[in-house]
């Protein structure tokens, strides 16, 4: 058996900059609902209607790694992937529209834009309200360590039996994790932003932080000098379950035709990692980022 928490939206979201993905309108902080194309009313045509405009408007939430922007262009893991997908099917165009992250299912249902291009994490109380793609991809935890990993530490169970002090983002479910391994109350320290977690790690306050490998490699990139390594992620198990985070795009309940031809485009790219690690590894993610084939939607959606 497997559960997936939720963590997005507990993370702190800073835009840094990374590699960029052009597209061919500028950002704008909102976008006005064009009858017969995005209107709720129209969504069960709007594949269709897509092609025939040419273009698809995406919500995003200006956070890095996952969608984000940069000098008035779009980059991040999720517009990459979708841009591949709608070109594939006919749309090769994005317009983008800035979007507070808790504001993005209300712009979406409003018909503000098409699809929600954020890495959204896939939750049972977001599926009342909205249907996810499959899977894009999942978080694995892992650990940033001071440069040669001194403790000799690989996951959370290491951090236990050797006693170190693990650094976790506040009300993070990496707290929850640490705490399940057997880390001893006072060794989980808790941190406000990701740059505090790298900040404790160099001033030797905590011997490790744990958090996404996907953040950590962003955060370790975007502090190239810092003396720090990021090691092989893992999925922590609780009570023998094991806590995948994934994330999907989003779309309104109604654009079924439109949700099922971006889950097949999808699946020709998450069956093909050397393609998935290609569009997306200049993000941070690699292999063991690649949803698992039997992780479906619908078990997540149903908790």
């Amino acid at each position: 058996m497997t559960t997936h928490l939720s963590r997005r939206n507990l993370l702190s979201r800073a835009a840094v900059l990374g590699g960029l993905l052009t597209v061919s309108a500028p950002l704008v902080a909102c976008s006005r609902t064009e009858p017969g194309t995005g209107a709720p009313g129209g969504d069960a045509d709007l594949l269709t209607a897509l092609r025939k405009r040419g273009h698809v408007r995406v919500g995003f939430a200006g956070e890095a790694p996952y969608g984000f922007q940069d000098g008035g262009e779009l980059a991040g893991e999720a517009p990459t992937l979708h841009r591949e997908i709608f070109t594939a099917l006919g749309i090769p165009e994005l317009r983008p529209t800035l979007t507070e992250f808790g504001a993005l299912i209300p712009g979406l249902l409003a018909g503000r834009f098409d699809v929600v291009s954020a890495g959204m994490a896939i939750t049972p109380e977001r599926c009342a309200k909205v249907a996810f793609s499959e899977p894009e991809f999942v978080s694995p935890t892992a650990l940033m360590v001071r440069e040669g990993n001194p403790k000799g530490l690989s996951d959370l169970a290491s951090c236990a039996a050797k006693g170190v002090r693990v650094g976790v983002l506040t009300a993070a479910v990496e707290g929850g994790y640490a705490k399940a391994a057997g880390v001893r109350d006072g060794a989980v320290v808790s941190v406000g932003k990701q740059q505090d977690g790298l900040d404790a790690l160099l001033a030797g306050r905590i011997d490790a932080f744990a958090l996404t490998g996907i953040s950590l490699r962003w955060l370790a990139r975007t502090n190239g000098s810092a003396a720090v390594e990021v090691l092989e992620p893992f999925v922590p198990v609780i009570d023998g379950v094991k806590q995948y985070s994934p994330g999907g795009a989003v779309f309104r309940t109604g654009a079924v035709s439109l949700r099922e031809a971006f889950d097949d485009e999808l699946a020709r790219i998450t069956g093909d990692p050397g393609r998935y690690v290609g569009l997306i590894g200049k993000y941070g993610f690699t292999e063991r980022e690649v949803p698992p084939r039997t992780l479906r939607t619908a078990e997540l959606c149903a908790g």
